[in-house]
């Protein structure tokens, strides 16, 4: 089972950037799918992003479409989020999980899941 350890957040101003990173142990990463999911206090999980390992085929929450970028870097077995045009409703506790089906819904039974990191975006 491989271990994961999320790291990267912070607080930030509205407009402003992050990358996570996710850097994983006890296993090599190369056949996993990965992704993020966040949560705010009082709210819901929810879905950010996924990448497939076979192709990095990336998918988005429509909510992070085309300001969060999801990739992977297998040499390093670290996943990342780049994270632009930050807006106030992206603060929550991001969270990196590996190891589930390619399928609607798997992403919440993924066998590994990091600890998170909290990312504040000031207005």
């Amino acid at each position: 089972q491989v271990q994961l350890v999320e790291s990267g957040g912070g607080l930030v101003q509205a407009g402003g950037s992050l990358r996570l990173s996710c850097a994983a142990s006890g296993s090599a990463i190369d056949r996993y799918n990965m992704g993020w999911f966040r949560q705010a206090p009082g709210k819901e999980r929810e879905f950010v992003s996924a990448i497939r390992w076979s192709d990095s085929l990336a998918t988005y929450a429509d909510s992070v479409k085309g300001r969060f970028t999801i990739s992977r870097d297998n040499g390093k077995n670290t996943l990342y989020l780049q994270m632009n045009d930050l807006k106030p409703e992206d603060t929550a506790r991001y969270y990196c999980v590996a190891g589930f089906l390619w399928l609607q819904g798997e992403m919440n039974s993924a066998r590994s899941w990091g600890q998170g990191t909290q990312v504040t975006v000031s207005s």
